[in-house]
């Protein structure tokens, strides 16, 4: 079940893993924990091409930003007790940390690609003392 979108920073618990699927189709996976004072771990599962060589980067103990769609699976185990897992379909991976460089498969932010404004263009003008509803 997808719930939304979802954006977490962590560190490596498991390093990553390359599989391919039958139709020859790479889907790395790795653990993801997102507690500060206790374990809370999340799966990471990574199905674009485009993000390959982010994931062959990481490893045990980095950290990093994951961006992607929440999912939430509930399975039973041998004794048929439910056990639910979190699963982050990621689409952004950036590490952080000293001297990492961000690196995602869907957006890269280059300095031409940020808009700044100048004092003037927000006046106080653009809202009116009447219009303020408090």
């Amino acid at each position: 079940m997808t719930l939304a979108k979802a954006v977490v920073t962590g560190t490596v618990f498991r390093a990553p893993e390359k599989r391919f699927t039958q139709n020859n189709v790479p889907v790395s996976s790795f653990v993801l924990n997102i507690g500060d004072r206790e374990e809370m771990l999340i799966r990471v599962v990574v199905k674009r091409t485009a993000l390959d060589e982010v994931v062959s980067g990481i490893s045990k103990d980095d950290r990093i930003l994951v961006e992607g769609r929440l999912q939430i699976t509930t399975v039973k185990n041998e004794s048929g007790a439910e056990r639910r897992i979190y699963e982050i379909d990621a689409n952004t991976i950036e590490p952080m940390g000293a001297g990492s460089a961000p690196s995602s498969g869907s957006s890269k932010t280059s300095g031409e690609d940020i808009v700044k404004f100048s004092q003037e263009e927000f006046s106080d003008e653009l809202i009116g003392e009447d219009e303020i509803p408090f």
